[in-house]
Order: structure tokens, then C-alpha cells, then sequence
């Protein structure tokens, strides 16, 4: 998968595993990711799906504080949370919404299957032990839409490797990016549309 990393991404890092900050950044996290994804479904079906992506996304935060623990760059903690958000989008028909084509699920899935099947996610099941005990709100499926899918959204040809492009524009192959120095963790973004640009 392509994602982006600047230091924003890194301020969310640092805010998500700092006590005291992370619950306001979690918050302004999951309400960006919300609207950013919301932006690509047609216009009469954002508030219906509005509630289950602000649960799924709440959940992936704690995915992705996990994969950090586990050792994986922030890049590929970052892709492991899109990836997780891709078999939800997929299972509901949501293709619109997707990042990467339907056929490239299953290779994403494989690149971090030892993750994956530590805490229980399969395509079909994409928070596995990361759902919460009250579960997910629920949203409309459109499963018919898989039929007939564009993935009108989706940029395919990056399913061997998370594929970071950093601020200055340079594509970094295999996510190993250095983290600077000196971040401040209230750089993190909120919800606008400024901030919004290229939050993947």
C-alpha cells in the first residue's frame, strides 16, 4: 500500500502513546479518518455509515499502539490499520471507499498474517480481539456493489510493501523511515480540512 508520512503522522505516534494526550489525540484521530473516508461515498450515504467508521476507527487505534509494541515501524502500523479498514470497506461493499482493489486484499493480509492471526483478524473479521465488548455500530451493506466494483479510489501495484512517500516528495520502500529527533505531540492533527490532505 502507498501512505504518506510527514510530521504530523509522527506527532500522532507520540501523542497516541503518551498518557495524559493520547484520548484527546485518539478522538481527533478517529473523527479525520471519518471524514476523510466519508468524503469518498456518495453524499446520501455518509451519515449512515458515519457511527460504525468513528467504532472501527476508535478500534484501529488500539491496532495500531499494538503493532507498534510488536516492533513494527510507524509506516507499517499505520498500513496495518488501512489494511484492517479495507476488509471492513470490502465486506460492506463499500468499494468506493477503498484504498487498494479487492483482489490485493489477500496479499496484504500475508504480509503481516503473524500480526494478523495473533489478534484474530481475517478479512472477514477485521478488529478480531481489537472489537470493542459493545461492539461496532452497524451500517448498510452493498454487496451487490462487489459485482460491478471499480475501486475508483484505490491505487494498485503496491501489495509486495508498505511504500511511504515522506514530505519532501521521496517514495521509501519498506516503510524504514528515521523518525525525527524532536517531535511535539500537539502537532498531531484534528478534524479540518487542511489537515485532512494526506492523512493516509
Amino acid at each position: 500500500m502507498k501512505i504518506y508520512q510527514n510530521p504530523r503522522h509522527w506527532a500522532s505516534k507520540k501523542a497516541l502513546t503518551t498518557p495524559g494526550i493520547r484520548d484527546v489525540a485518539r478522538y481527533g484521530l478517529v473523527k479525520m479518518h471519518t471524514k476523510i473516508f466519508l468524503g469518498k461515498a456518495d453524499e446520501g450515504q455518509r451519515e449512515e455509515r458515519r457511527d460504525h467508521l468513528d467504532d472501527f476507527f476508535d478500534a484501529t487505534m488500539d491496532s495500531y499502539v499494538a503493532a507498534l509494541e510488536s516492533g513494527y515501524s510507524e509506516a507499517e502500523a499505520r498500513e496495518i490499520t488501512h489494511i484492517q479498514a479495507n476488509f471492513d470497506f470490502f465486506n460492506h461493499g463499500w468499494t468506493e471507499m477503498m484504498e487498494i482493489p479487492g483482489d490485493e486484499l489477500e496479499a496484504h493480509y500475508r504480509r503481516y498474517e503473524a500480526f494478523f492471526e495473533r489478534y484474530e483478524v481475517t478479512i472477514d473479521d477485521p478488529l478480531g480481539v481489537f472489537a470493542p465488548a459493545e461492539g461496532v455500530a452497524d451500517a448498510p451493506a452493498i454487496p451487490e456493489a462487489l459485482e460491478t466494483a471499480e475501486y475508483e479510489n484505490a491505487i494498485e501495484g503496491f501489495d509486495d510493501d508498505v511504500y511511504v512517500e515522506t514530505g519532501d516528495g521521496r517514495t521509501v520502500v519498506g516503510g524504514d523511515t528515521e523518525e525525527p529527533d524532536s517531535i511535539d505531540p500537539r502537532q498531531s492533527p484534528v478534524v479540518d480540512d487542511e489537515e485532512s490532505k494526506g492523512a493516509s
